[in-house]
């Protein structure tokens, strides 16, 4: 601000010197036509049209207007009231005098940066503690701040201080509950021969592995009940301690599957009505599915299909990066990094095709 502030002052300087040379006469007709520039302005932007100020032009207009008599300043035509810019004076003095008078002994110290974040940190992972909660466990960890200090924070951060803050979204209720739930889904395609197939999968959340649990032309509830069984038998094999098992309000899954899986302890949640989001991991793998293998292969039958499942089954809980899992696969760990420079330097990969290369999967040679 004062560098434009002296900016405008010195420019203006230069303008009042060019002004000196020049008449009355002339004076006066630049004037009105700047008044007249002034009334086409006001009729153009309109009454409710608010013109905005920088602080620098705020500045300089108070120092260079408040010299003129009260009378004289209402009779100029600007495009603020003349008020307006009496009080533009009074904040420019105020601020001076602020300046000037500044007291000897400073107020309380600012909050540590480091203690600042560990109170939003605190805020973030416990979503149900107000500023006295966390108050008192940054006092339990040694840290002497004040409950209106934490208060404060909260307030600048535009945080609820309140214990009843709101609690445990979906998105972190999936995180947190990771390892216990399933997600569900039945999605279709259609063959060569022009029948319409349904295929059933389920994914863990924590592992994203896939199990297709199979495919059909009818899915009746007597199908769909017995691939519940045999999951929930795969299930206790590979000792799976799964809870939860989320799935759309698709008519294709009978009321006795949800009796099947609560025998086993599953509790079954629906989600909301055209709400895929809430079943995010199972719906990116169904496009993932489509993309990589329904798209790219032409499926002659219902046995045909079952074959390709099966290995992009294999191939993508075996070998398929994953984001979510730092890169590696469901069923495989990502290897170390390679650092020897001769490796590095000698590197013989090959290709194994699956599906005639509609998938490749590449890896070290022997």
């Amino acid at each position: 601000m004062l560098l434009r502030l002296a900016y405008l002052t010195v420019t203006n300087a230069f303008a009042a010197l060019r002004l000196l040379p020049v008449s009355d006469r002339d004076k006066n007709v630049e004037i009105l036509a700047l008044r007249h520039q002034i009334t086409v302005l006001e009729r153009q932007l309109g009454a409710n049209t608010r013109v905005r100020f920088a602080p620098e032009d705020r500045a300089f207009l108070a120092a260079l207007l408040t010299s003129l008599p009260r009378a004289a300043l209402r009779q100029l035509r600007l495009i603020v009231r003349p008020d307006t810019v009496l009080r533009w004076h009074r904040d420019l003095m105020k601020r001076r005098h602020a300046r000037t008078c500044r007291p000897k002994r400073p107020g309380r110290p600012p909050t540590v940066r480091s203690i600042r974040t560990l109170i939003l940190r605190l805020v973030g992972e416990n979503p149900g503690w107000g500023y006295r909660r966390i108050h008192g466990e940054l006092t339990t960890l040694g840290i002497k701040v004040a409950p209106s200090t934490v208060w404060e924070i909260l307030k600048q951060e535009g945080l609820d201080s309140a214990p009843e803050r709101p609690s445990t979204t979906w998105a972190d209720f999936l995180r947190s509950q990771a390892d216990a739930i399933l997600a569900a889904d039945f999605f279709e395609t259609v063959t060569l021969n022009g029948q319409r197939q349904y295929i059933l999968a389920v994914i863990e959340h924590a592992t994203r592995r896939i199990r297709v649990l199979g495919t059909t032309a009818h899915p009746s509830a007597n199908w769909v009940t017995q691939a519940i069984k045999n999951l929930v038998m795969d299930l206790n094999d590979a000792v799976c301690r799964a809870r939860f098992l989320i799935r759309d309000r698709d008519g294709k899954f009978p009321a006795l599957m949800d009796e099947v899986l609560a025998d086993a302890r599953i509790t079954t949640v629906l989600t909301g009505i055209r709400m895929p989001r809430m079943n995010s991991i199972m719906e990116r793998w169904v496009q993932s599915c489509r993309r990589e293998l329904l798209d790219r292969c032409l499926l002659w039958n219902e046995r045909h299909l079952r074959h390709a499942l099966r290995e992009y089954e294999h191939f993508y809980n075996q070998h398929r990066a994953h984001q979510a899992l730092d890169q590696a696969a469901p069923l495989r760990s990502t290897p170390g990094s390679i650092t020897d420079p001769a490796l590095i330097a000698n590197l013989n990969v090959r290709r194994r095709d699956r599906l005639g290369g509609v998938l490749h999967e590449y890896s070290h040679a022997a």
